[in-house]
């Protein structure tokens, strides 16, 4: 009896043993499956994860994403870690990755975003074409957000849109960045830069002077002869000169949409109120959205009697400034003749 209780014992420690082995591989494999790498969706996907959004919430998110297996894994690992901050922002999966991994990236913050750079002297129509390149905002949402200038109205209650209030910086967009959201961030850009040049000016002076400024922008290439441009145009305004400013007819010629790449004669004679050539004068609104510079040279002209300015030929970028018309006539000449 004694001797057939040997081989039993072995042979239920074997089963045993074996039956033990099965369950712990069974766990690995199953540990493995639940918390291991993976990918429930094709290429990419973005989570959004907003203020205030419980961790429940946002394991349910991540799952419904294909981010997670399932939202109990990533459940599992926000209880080991209950002080860790989960930041709100977007995410972007591309690859399989485990809870742990997932859970970690949201806790760094790693939001996903693209830079998005609006140089200065940008008009609403140049911004538009920058957006064509990025999938974030549609150019022809952000247009018609941009021709309703409420944004600004206690500042410049007359400007016809948000031309010359869309400040040029570089802003983050997002899947989630709506037309009018970047617009209020570019207008709150604006005003943060405007009251620290000029205080709290009033709004006819604001209209007036970023107008001015939008002019300086698309004129002057050189810092030190914006207050110069800004004198030019001073000056002719108090004397009821017109202006003359070619952008300005670029401008009209943009809203009505005929510009053809070069000015045309029948650009000058175009009677669109933009267009200085045909009307004296500031035009109605900005033409593009100038810079600090040209925001101070507008604020703060240079001491100067010039009433003309032409670009020289040698391809610095300067100008030549004149106040009698006589001089401007043959700094023009020697401008075609060196051009030719």
């Amino acid at each position: 009896m004694a001797n057939q209780r040997g081989p039993l014992r072995r042979f239920l420690l074997l089963v045993a043993t074996v039956i033990g082995i099965s369950v712990l591989a069974g766990c690995v494999l199953g540990g493995y499956w639940y918390f291991g790498p993976y990918r429930g969706f094709s290429t990419e996907t973005f989570v959004e994860i907003e203020h205030g959004m419980s961790s429940r919430e946002i394991a349910r998110e991540l799952a419904a994403q294909g981010v997670v297996r399932s939202r109990w894994a990533f459940a599992a690992i926000r209880a080991l870690h209950p002080r860790a901050t989960l930041q709100a922002g977007e995410y972007r999966f591309g690859s399989a990755q485990t809870p742990l991994q997932v859970f970690e990236k949201i806790r760094r913050g790693e939001i996903f975003y693209e830079d998005f750079t609006v140089p200065e002297g940008s008009n609403m129509f140049d911004i538009a074409s920058l957006l064509e390149r990025s999938d974030m905002v549609d150019p022809n949402e952000f247009l018609k957000a941009a021709a309703n200038p409420e944004a600004i109205r206690d500042l410049d209650p007359v400007t016809p849109t948000l031309e010359g209030y869309l400040f040029p910086s570089t802003y983050r967009l997002t899947h989630k960045t709506t037309a009018k959201r970047l617009c209020d961030t570019m207008t709150r850009e604006f005003r943060k830069q405007w009251t620290l040049l000029s205080g709290h000016a009033q709004s006819a002076e604001t209209h007036k002077i970023v107008i001015l400024a939008s002019l300086i922008e698309k004129e002057a290439a050189l810092p030190q002869e914006r207050p110069l441009v800004a004198a030019v145009f001073v000056n002719r305004l108090r004397l009821s000169m017109p202006l003359q400013c070619d952008p300005t007819t670029v401008y009209a010629a943009l809203i009505d949409k005929r510009y053809r790449g070069v000015i045309h004669k029948s650009d000058l004679a175009n009677e669109n109120p933009y267009n200085t050539y045909a009307h004296a004068g500031l035009p109605p609104g900005p033409i593009a959205n100038p810079g600090i510079a040209s925001l101070k040279a507008a604020l703060h002209p240079a001491a100067a009697d010039f009433l003309y300015f032409v670009a020289k030929a040698d391809g610095s970028g300067s100008h030549q400034f004149s106040a009698q018309l006589m001089e401007h006539e043959k700094a023009v000449l020697a401008y075609r003749k060196n051009a030719r």
